[in-house]
This record gives structure tokens, sequence and C-alpha cells, in this order.
């Protein structure tokens, strides 16, 4: 058996492409008695027998080896099987195999539309297959399926950068074409990853720099929130252990925080936000003001921080212990108010610089919160 067919995301060429590691010939090709559907709630495909449909897709024919390992690397990370089906060509009837789900797992949706899904997950899916068959040969499928949701959450990250259009007055004309990569490497990739880089930059007296050598902590963008009730003038903050703090050093590495979690890939920030005020302090905001989105240490670490302040109901029967058991998290919320926060703040008591930040945004925004002239 030397020919694959395919239904779904792989019909992207480019797609295809980047997971065979070259340019393949495909013919149209069609699979009768199946129907291809969205997966309900889901960003793919998924296909079914049923009668007198058909399944439009494109055959690889004279498969080798190395595209069969190549593909069974990138298709197993989403636990999909291989089955052996005939097809219908221009030139004819042709057997051919094809990767489906070993156990369906959710019920079918919509027809499928491989436009519809271009259009918002091709460029998402595309930047994270680039990170799939970067561990290809190092790691297995297996191991890369249980964090397959946070190396998503890092390709939108990087389409996040790329398309961040930020207020420039004073900042140089420089942009990234003004860096000379010579070296990549990424000696560590789980739910974090280091990054190291040879690079040479232009300087600001226009000349090019000598190579410089850096280590980068690239993590998934996050969105934070600080609660705030105007009509009782407090907020709401969260403790923790940061094992941040811990391997710093820090004899009291429990910290004051305000509420923060990775955004989801195809996730709004502002959804992610909502998500996470439930999960880790059983709140329910309102509207939300943004602080600014920002980096939070860009020298080594990759990573954008959205932060927000959002109106809730902060009354007194709120959980005091909250967190996903599923996420080993154990969370305690903290109501404090106004006066004592910026008590706090001038202490040093509040330490976390998200929090810091989103309370002298507050400061400085409190009167139009609690009066009604500052909206959403």
């Amino acid at each position: 058996m030397d020919s694959l067919f395919f239904y779904g995301t792989l019909c992207y060429r480019p797609l295809l492409g980047l997971v065979l590691g070259r340019v393949p010939d495909l013919l149209a090709a069609r699979l009768d008695g199946h129907k291809v559907s969205w997966a309900e709630g889901q960003s793919f495909p998924m296909i079914d027998p049923v009668a007198g449909a058909g399944a439009e897709g494109l055959l690889l024919r004279d498969v080798t080896e190395e595209d069969r390992a190549r593909l069974d690397h990138y298709e197993g990370a989403f636990a999909y099987g291989v089955k052996t089906v005939e097809v219908e060509t221009g030139a004819g009837p042709v057997a051919a195999h094809v990767y489906m789900p070993e156990t369906p797992l959710w019920p079918a949706g919509a027809p499928w539309s491989l436009e519809d899904w271009l259009r918002d997950w091709g460029a998402l899916t595309l930047e994270a297959a680039a990170e799939i068959m970067a561990l290809y040969g190092t790691e297995d499928a297996a191991s890369i399926a249980t964090r397959f949701g946070m190396i998503r959450s890092r390709a939108q990250s990087r389409l996040r950068a790329a398309d961040w259009e930020r207020a420039r007055s004073i900042s140089a004309d420089f942009t990234r074409d003004d860096i000379e990569l010579a070296h990549l490497a990424t000696p560590y990739r789980k739910f974090f990853m280091i990054e190291e880089y040879t690079a040479r930059h232009r300087r600001f007296d226009g000349t090019l720099s000598a190579p410089v050598d850096r280590a980068v902590f690239r993590a998934a963008d996050a969105v934070t929130l600080l609660p705030y009730d105007p009509l009782r003038d407090r907020v709401l903050l969260i403790e923790q252990l940061r094992l941040g703090a811990y391997a710093q050093g820090d004899r009291f590495p429990w910290l004051l925080e305000p509420v923060a979690g990775i955004i989801d890939a195809g996730e709004a920030p502002e959804t992610s936000v909502r998500r996470e005020a439930l999960e880790e302090a059983g709140v329910e905001i309102g509207a939300l003001h943004l602080v600014g989105q920002y980096y939070p240490s860009p020298g080594g670490m990759a990573q954008l921080l959205i932060s927000y302040i959002g109106l809730a109901d902060l009354h007194d029967d709120l959980p005091e212990v909250g967190g996903l058991d599923a996420e080993g998290e154990d969370i305690r919320s903290h109501l404090v108010g106004f006066a004592e926060a910026m008590e706090m703040l001038r202490t040093g008591e509040l330490a976390v610089a998200p929090l810091i930040i989103s309370i002298q945004w507050l400061a400085a925004h409190r009167d139009a919160l609690r009066d009604g002239s500052l909206t959403a």
C-alpha cells in the first residue's frame, strides 16, 4: 500500500508540505460512503460512514517510509490510526490508507469547510505543526500529545505578537529585519521552552553588532485580572505557592497575586480572564477594563501579559479556597479594602508585578469606576 487519502486539515497544502518536509504531488480523490463534519465544538474535522455521502479530498501516491514516519509522528499526537479504504480518482478506483480517530470522542457538527477552517485556524495550526515537527525523531507522539494544548497556546502567542500594532512615537524605526539570526537551538521543550539564540543586530549608530548569545524562556501568553467591587470599594487577591519564588530562595514563596491564567488556543483574552475568575476564585466578572498588554521581562522571557480590572460583586460569602484539582491548584482568596491594598503596596507586601501594575491603574481610575463615568 503506497497511497494515502487526506480529507481534512492536511488538504491544506502548506500544512501537508510542512509535515512531509517536502512539496508533494497530489491527486483529487473521493471516498464514497463517508461524510466529513466538524467535530462538535472543536477546531478539526471528523469522518463517519454515511450511506450515499462522499468525502472529497486529496490522494498522495508513492508514499515513502519517511513520509509515513513523519505523518505517524504528526497524526499520532491526535490519537489517529490508519485504516484501509478505496477512493475514486479521475483515473479510477485506488486502494489507499486514511488517518481516522481510533475512537470517536466527539459528536459530528456542521458539514466540514476547509475554507472556514483556514480562516479561523489555519495560521495557528501551521505554527503549532512547526513545533510538533521540530520534535520528529527526538520525541514520540504520545509524549507530545500530553502538552498539545500548550503547543497551540504558544503558537497563538507568536501570532499575537506578530499582529500587535502597538503605538510607537519615539521608538527607533528598527524591525525584526534588523536582526540576523545565526543559530537557534531549543534544549528544553515541555510546558515551557528554553531557546538559545546567536544573533547580530543593528545598532543605534547604524553599524551591525558583534554576535551575541542569549537564552530565552518561552511561555504562552497569559491574562491577569484584579476583581474590584466599586460599591464595597474592595478588591479580591489570591494567594498560592509559586515555585519561581521558591527557586529564587524566598523564605515566603506563597504570594499574593491577581487572578491569572494561560490563554487557550483560539480563546479571546476576555474569555480567558472570565473563565479564570470562576476557576480560581468563584467570581463572575461584569465589565472589564484593560490595564495593558505588555512584556513582563523581555530581556530573557518571551511572553505577553494582558491585564484587566474586572468589576464584580465581592460579597462576604465568596469561596475562600479555589482552583482546579486537575491542575494541582490550591488557591486562597482574600477580600481586601482599597485603602488596605494601597498600604500593602506601600509596605512591599505586594511583590508580583501584574498586581502592582493593576493596583496602580485602579488607584488612577478608582473615582471614575465608583461614580460610573468610566465605562468599558
